[in-house]
C-alpha cells in the first residue's frame, strides 16, 4: 500500500472509530463524608460479571473508585461509564463533575445499576442522566418483574414475565422520556407500611428498569442486583449484557 493511501485509511479508521479500541470504566465509589454509608458487597460480583460481559463481547473493561479518573483527558478512553453499585458521593470535585458532564455531552454512554441511583443525590444533573434519583425501598423481597420495551434491543431473548428476588427501589425525578424495560406491581410488594413514604406518588406499574437519550449521551438503568447470585442469573446478565452494548453504541 503506497504511503499516500495508507495515511488516507488511517484517517479513515480515526474518524470511523474503528482506531480506537473498546473500552469502558467501571466506577464503584461508596462515599459520605463521615463514612457510614451503605456499601454493597455485591461490587466484587458485578465487576467480575461485567469483565465477562467484556470478554464475550470484544471491549476492554477498567475498574476503578478514585474520583481523579474523572478527567477530559482520561475519559477520552472510554466509550461508556458504568456506575456499578456506587453510591453516594461519586466526586470530590466540581471540575470532576464538569468532565462527566463533557463526556455525556460528547456522546458518551452511561449504564447505571442498582445503588448508582444513590450516587450524587444533590447533582440534578446526575438524575438527570441516570434517568430518576432513589428514595426508598421495602424489605427484600420476592417479587414479579414484568418485561415490556417490545422491540427494544436490550430485552430480546428476555421472558415476559419472571419471579425475583431483590430490594424494590423507588425512585423520583423520572426523566419524561424513559423508554421503560421492566416493572412490577408496587401494591404486590411487601411492608410499604413500613417505609414511611406515600407510595401513591409512585408511578404503578413501578419502573425497574429503562433506557433514553439525554444530552447527547445513551444511558441505560436497571435498579436490580442487589444480590450475588444476580450477577449469575441469565436472565440479569442478558439485560444487563444489552444494556451495556447499546449504551456503547454497538
Amino acid at each position: 500500500m503506497r504511503l499516500g493511501s495508507l495515511l488516507l485509511f488511517i484517517s479513515f479508521c480515526a474518524a470511523t472509530g474503528f482506531a480506537r479500541e473498546n473500552r469502558i470504566l467501571v466506577y464503584t465509589r461508596n462515599h459520605t463524608p463521615d463514612g457510614k454509608g451503605y456499601v454493597h458487597t455485591n461490587i466484587a460480583a458485578s465487576v467480575e460479571s461485567i469483565r465477562t460481559i467484556g470478554a464475550q463481547n470484544h471491549f476492554a473493561v477498567d475498574v476503578s473508585a478514585d474520583p481523579n479518573v474523572f478527567t477530559g483527558k482520561n475519559l477520552k478512553k472510554y466509550k461508556a461509564l458504568v456506575f456499578s453499585n456506587s453510591n453516594n458521593v461519586a466526586f470530590d470535585t466540581d471540575q470532576q463533575r464538569q468532565a462527566f458532564r463533557h463526556f455525556i455531552q460528547s456522546g458518551g454512554g452511561f449504564v447505571g445499576i442498582h445503588s448508582a441511583s444513590g450516587s450524587e443525590r444533590q447533582w440534578d444533573y446526575f438524575a438527570q442522566v441516570l434517568g430518576g434519583r432513589f428514595v426508598v425501598h421495602p424489605v427484600l423481597q420476592t417479587f414479579q418483574v414484568q418485561v415490556g420495551g417490545v422491540g427494544s434491543p436490550i430485552t430480546t431473548g428476555a421472558p415476559g414475565t419472571f419471579e425475583w428476588t431483590d430490594e424494590c427501589y423507588f425512585l423520583d425525578h423520572l426523566s419524561p422520556d424513559l423508554h421503560v424495560l421492566l416493572t412490577t406491581d408496587r401494591t404486590a410488594l411487601q411492608g410499604l407500611d413500613k417505609i414511611h413514604v406515600d407510595v401513591s406518588q409512585f408511578p404503578n406499574p413501578l419502573p425497574l428498569a429503562w433506557y433514553h437519550t439525554f444530552d447527547g449521551g445513551r444511558e441505560f438503568y436497571i435498579a436490580l442486583g442487589h444480590r450475588e447470585e444476580s450477577y449469575r442469573d441469565p436472565i440479569f446478565l442478558n439485560i444487563l449484557t444489552r444494556g451495556i452494548v447499546w449504551s456503547m453504541k454497538q
